[in-house]
């Protein structure tokens, strides 16, 4: 199967071809899933696709809650639901495949942190829940949820929350465990500085080192954990910052998802930005930064080294992907922007940016995709399988 690129906006998910030569995408048809799309994650076979939904949004209560298998067409990557949807106690805001493909594992943060595991079937279809031990500790805000390559550890990345409205930070952490037949057990807590002015969101690994890359959240930075032996050191070995312009920060400047290049020579952290303020009436965006920054990776230390900061030329991308070859990466904007053009103000549509990877991980930016989302509908999740 080619590489095909899925964008979920609200409960609808289309199927873009992608042609890697001419780094163009082409659009086909969408479906409809149970709710809101969250996340997705393909099974290490490409043959099915796993979607967790939520009705989650403001005035809704966040009770239809489902992770459901969707089948691959191995010729053109269309999707069919693959078995019935199952039932999530909560919302999950992340989901994962275990490497051996035999569980889903999702993150629930709101209203009662956890991680639920549901076990595969051999045809693919989701089968019973693996009841976990009583106890852990999943810290206060569930962000992502990941397996360590060796399939033995779960990494439950504790985004907290940034002080708000009166009410004091909660701080996050990296927390671990051991993964077993299903069942979570054990803990390891890195938290530095407590966890305060720490907000972990989001997490990758080398290909073929013990390094575990986080992006922080609260503080626009990434980080180098060593992980050896699956076991996290207590600080991470480097910290860089993920923007281009450190004095320049505006309110509502966070780092986002982080990739690895499948060659393990590059890292990449999203910037997002979707500050506004207010120009004759209409809110238009206030500034700040909407770029892809690009780390080179030592191949000793495994140390991030700023080489470009890529701008995506639109507003808040929430997720972006690499093609399995790594030649070309595509980044997702959430929303429409207005945004001022000299005396005027124009409308910046939720896109599809595309870019080519050179032989040196820096981006070139060739096209964008505006996406729909009118009637207030958001461009939440979009990957990339092939």
């Amino acid at each position: 199967m080619k590489p095909v690129l899925y964008s979920a906006v609200d409960d609808e998910i289309t199927r873009y071809e992608i042609d890697l030569e001419t780094a163009t995408l082409a659009r086909r048809e969408s479906i409809n899933v149970p709710s809101f799309v969250q996340y997705a994650w393909p099974h290490p076979s490409k043959r099915w696709l796993y979607v967790t939904t939520s009705n989650r949004g403001p005035g809704l209560k966040s009770d239809h809650n489902h992770v459901s298998a969707y089948r691959i067409d191995p010729q053109s990557g269309a999707l069919t639901a693959h078995g019935d949807a199952v039932r999530l106690p909560h919302r999950a805001t992340h989901m994962c495949v275990d490497p051996a493909g035999e569980y889903t594992l999702n993150a629930h943060n709101v209203p009662s942190p956890s991680v639920s595991v549901h076990r595969l079937n051999a045809d693919g279809t989701i089968g019973a829940p693996v009841e976990q031990p009583a106890g852990l500790d999943w810290g206060i805000y569930p962000h992502q949820v990941r397996m360590t390559p060796s399939g033995r550890t779960t990494v439950v990345v504790d985004r907290g929350n940034s002080a708000h409205d009166g009410r004091p930070e909660d701080p996050g952490a990296l927390r671990s465990f051991a993964f077993d037949a299903g069942r979570l057990s054990g803990k390891q807590v890195v938290a530095p500085n407590g966890g305060y002015g720490f907000g972990p969101r989001h997490v990758d690994f080398h290909p073929t080192q013990p390094w575990m890359y986080v992006a922080d959240e609260k503080r626009s930075q990434l980080y180098l954990f060593r992980m050896p032996a699956d076991r996290l050191e207590p600080q991470p070995a480097f910290t860089r910052d993920t923007l281009a312009d450190r004095a320049n920060v505006k309110p509502r400047q966070l780092a986002g998802t982080v990739h690895v290049h499948p060659n393990g020579r590059t890292v990449y952290v999203a910037n997002r930005a979707d500050y506004r303020v207010d120009r004759e009436g209409t809110k238009v965006f206030g500034g700040g930064e909407n770029s892809i920054a690009v780390f080179s990776i030592d191949p000793v230390s495994g140390e991030p080294v700023p080489v470009q900061h890529a701008q995506t030329h639109s507003y808040h991308v929430r997720t972006f992907a690499l093609d399995p070859s790594g030649s070309m990466m595509v980044a997702a904007s959430i929303k429409p922007m207005d945004v001022r053009d000299g005396a005027s103000v124009v409308t910046v549509a939720a896109a599809l940016s595309v870019f080519r990877v050179g032989g040196d991980g820096k981006l070139e930016f060739i096209r964008k995709y505006d996406v729909d989302t009118s009637g207030g509908r958001t461009q939440y999740w979009m990957g990339i399988v092939g």
